[in-house]
């Protein structure tokens, strides 16, 4: 399993969790094919929820968490995760956006865009 099939399988966990208002732990066990490194993924959200959520809210701009899709909410809480756990923004960055494009994006790539400004707005919160 490559690291991007991974990080999709962590925000599909993190997704179900927040989409079934249950636990990661409960969320990991729907979904099929996961491995130690998915599971890391997913503690390194798990363990900095708060901050995450606190991160995030703090960077949107005339908007609120509330209003995120449960697909981007997902993917953004990994990507402030990886930043926060020093992964290189570049990769992080690009990650999130790829897995945007393949899960989120209705093909006009206002989600790309958005989720791009957002992390943006998130690396200058965190230097």
């Amino acid at each position: 399993m490559t690291r991007r099939e991974e990080r999709i399988k962590a925000m599909q966990i993190i997704y179900t969790s927040d989409f079934n208002k249950i636990t990661f732990d409960d969320a990991s066990k729907i979904i099929d094919d996961i491995n130690f490194h998915v599971l890391d993924f997913v503690k390194l959200v798990s363990d900095n929820l708060e901050k995450i959520d606190s991160i995030i809210s703090e960077s949107l701009v005339n908007y609120t968490m509330e209003r995120l899709n449960l697909v981007d909410k997902a993917i953004i809480r990994l990507a402030t995760a990886e930043l926060l756990s020093g992964t290189d923004k570049k990769i992080v960055i690009n990650e999130a956006l790829e897995i945007t494009k393949e899960y989120s994006d209705q093909g006009d790539h206002k989600a790309v865009s958005f989720n791009n400004k957002l992390l943006d707005n998130i690396c200058k919160k965190l230097m």
